[in-house]
């Protein structure tokens, strides 16, 4: 669990003895359990040798492998400066069958042509399974799945059975609560190479015999519903939900309303809502916050350049979807990123009754390592195995945008307790925020009649928890003449002795809202600042100006239109430090560093951040 250093610790953790609530995994109670909730942080998105894509690069861990190194202990040479308090090792469900088969000597397929290929890593190997989920009507290989070859649905329970014994051994079941593991797995569904891949995680070890793939269902709509029928409602104590990640790459189709023939608009907005709230908003792939230049984002903010994968101008998709994301082509949608889709699921309730994208915010790494919580940049050493095994592999390499990838981020939680149950039911309710990598610390409350002086109180939870709601909840019914209050408190990251965090710049309130035609509107408030701002001297990577140990505002939309559907989130900056691909530049001799070295389109710094989940205004 984090510890907070700066301001009184009650500001942001308030304590005190309710008993441990009921475990429907058994386990012993958790002793540091709080009903205010504490901070932890963890990654939901985490891929080993299981999955087809981390093998044929040369990975070797398996989820035993990454739930101890999230734990803390050196796995293939490499060691988290800090343990997480939680993971998710995320495969691909797809192909979990047929990865074992062809690198498992004797099996039926193990000499095959496609499988002697994917052991080679040749590069069409991976391009043929890559495209085999590119389809709503996908189909497994008939060479591997087919007469002759292995029993792939039944082989595939057998690997998700070792994920789930992975799962289950890192678990901490003790009163210490340390550690918490979660089932998961990931759908990786597409569509003419635009994404559309989904985190499935479960509550509890209670979940189906076999994973839901892209085989058994085809469409997004499908993997809902399956998850609801075999585990919501056919497995007594499942409980699940799917998280879309990469937007960025989805030209639109991620977030698209769709009805299938013969179902209900309404009905599936609601079951969309329950099993999909949250959007993983960052990690090595990028950003999907917002874009500049693309219609129906707001006006232009310079803070949305941020890790992009795709640079200069690209065709705006407007109110269609396009394809040929995953390979940074084809146009880019509003629906590619969360401002966007926020605003689009205020629409939809207009028209359905029902907020089919009330998304909370997380982020993760999606490392293909084995490596889940490797988000420093300073010792970043890639996420793709032997693709990026060097400096120059790294600036050098192709997938999926080299030197353009990212650090990968963190997803932070509010919770009572470290144990399945209460990380779950925080996600589930949206207590939860993403960062680029730092673990940042922040708590953000919204109400109607907080006192001026909260900032200042050690009781600010006590005060705020019971008279608003926290990021994620949606604000209750308006005072006559009132506008919402929104209090944001950020602590800085300590870091390390070896390596120390940075201090703070500023925190931003992001208001999204619709006016009385329907359309939709975005505005960004400075509402907290350092008083000494900091910087980095490119050259030495030394920061200069210490930036803020703690930020805190109490802020009061002057606008507020109650008639108006309206959502807040906060986005708390780091000062800049140096990004990973320019330090891998600097510890290059001159005559040796590739010429993306000088590039200036590559950024040489990075503004850390926090993204925190919304909080919703509905009209009285």
């Amino acid at each position: 669990m984090t510890r907070l250093a700066f301001l009184p610790l009650a500001l942001l953790l308030a304590c005190n003895s309710e008993p441990p609530r009921h475990y429907d995994d058994p386990r012993e109670p958790c002793a540091d359990h709080n009903p205010r909730r504490n901070l932890y942080f963890g990654d939901l998105h985490v891929h080993t040798a299981y999955s087809f894509d981390a093998w044929i690069s040369d990975v070797r861990t398996d989820p035993a492998g990454a739930y101890r190194f999230a734990r803390g202990e050196t796995v293939a040479g490499e060691r988290l400066p800090r343990p997480l308090d939680f993971a998710a090792v995320t495969d691909h469900a797809e192909y979990l069958a047929e990865v074992e088969g062809c690198t498992t000597p004797g099996s039926a397929i193990y000499d095959t042509d496609r499988c002697v290929g994917f052991r080679a890593a040749e590069q069409s190997a991976l391009v043929q399974f890559g495209l085999g989920l590119n389809t709503e009507t996908p189909k497994r290989f008939d060479d591997l799945c087919g007469p002759g070859g292995i029993d792939c649905p039944a082989r595939a329970a057998a690997v998700w059975q070792r994920v789930q014994d992975a799962g289950e051994q890192a678990y901490d079941r003790s009163a210490a609560c340390e550690f918490t593991s979660l089932i998961a797995y990931e759908w990786s569904g597409a569509r003419e190479l635009a994404n559309l891949h989904r985190n499935v995680i479960f509550r509890t070890r209670n979940v189906p015999a076999a994973p839901i793939s892209h085989f058994e269902a085809p469409t997004a709509f499908e993997l809902w519903t399956r998850l609801q029928s075999e585990c919501r409602e056919g497995l007594p104590g499942c409980d699940v939900l799917a998280i879309p990640h990469n937007s960025n790459w989805s030209n639109g189709n991620m977030f698209v309303p769709e009805t299938p023939a013969g179902s209900d608009p309404a009905t599936l907005a609601q079951l969309r809502a329950d099993l999909e709230p949250l959007l993983e908003v960052y990690q090595h792939k990028g950003d999907s916050e917002c874009m500049n230049g693309i219609s129906g984002l707001g006006e232009p903010d310079e803070l949305c350049d941020f890790e992009k994968l795709r640079t200069g101008a690209v065709e705006d998709c407007g109110e269609a979807a396009g394809s040929m994301g995953i390979v940074a082509r084809g146009c880019v949608s509003r629906l590619d990123f969360l401002r966007g889709v926020l605003l689009k699921g205020m629409q939809e309730q207009a028209k359905l009754g029902v907020n089919p994208y009330r998304l909370g915010v997380i982020a993760s790494t999606d490392t293909h390592n084995g490596t889940p919580g490797k988000v420093e940049e300073v010792n970043y050493s890639g996420h793709f195995g032997n693709l990026e095994s060097d400096p120059v592999a790294r600036l050098t390499a192709a997938i999926p945008a080299g030197p353009r990838n990212s650090g990968g981020g963190l997803v932070a939680v509010w919770a009572e307790e470290n144990s399945r149950e209460a990380i779950f039911d925080a996600l589930r309710r949206r207590e939860v925020y993403g960062t680029s990598g730092p673990r940042i610390a922040v708590r953000m409350f919204a109400g109607w009649d907080f006192p001026a002086d909260l900032c200042e109180r050690a009781d600010l939870v006590e005060v705020a928890d019971p008279r608003g709601v926290p990021m994620g909840g949606v604000l209750g019914e308006r005072p006559q003449g009132a506008a919402p209050q929104i209090v944001v408190a950020a602590q800085r990251d300590v870091g390390t002795p070896e390596q120390p965090g940075t201090g703070l710049a500023r925190v931003q309130i992001i208001k999204g809202w619709l006016d009385a035609t329907g359309d939709g509107h975005i505005a960004v408030f400075d509402v907290a600042s350092a008083a000494e701002p900091g910087s980095v001297d490119e050259m030495t990577c030394e920061p200069k100006g210490a930036g803020a140990d703690a930020l805190c505002n109490l802020w009061t939309d002057p606008n507020y239109d109650p008639a108006s559907p309206t959502f807040y989130y906060a986005r708390v900056l780091e000062n800049p430090t140096c990004r990973w691909s320019w330090r891998d530049c600097l510890g290059l001799p001159a005559s040796e560093r590739p010429p993306i070295c000088d590039d200036p389109s590559l950024p040489r710094t990075i503004e850390e951040r926090a993204w925190t989940s919304p909080i919703w205004v509905d009209p009285s």
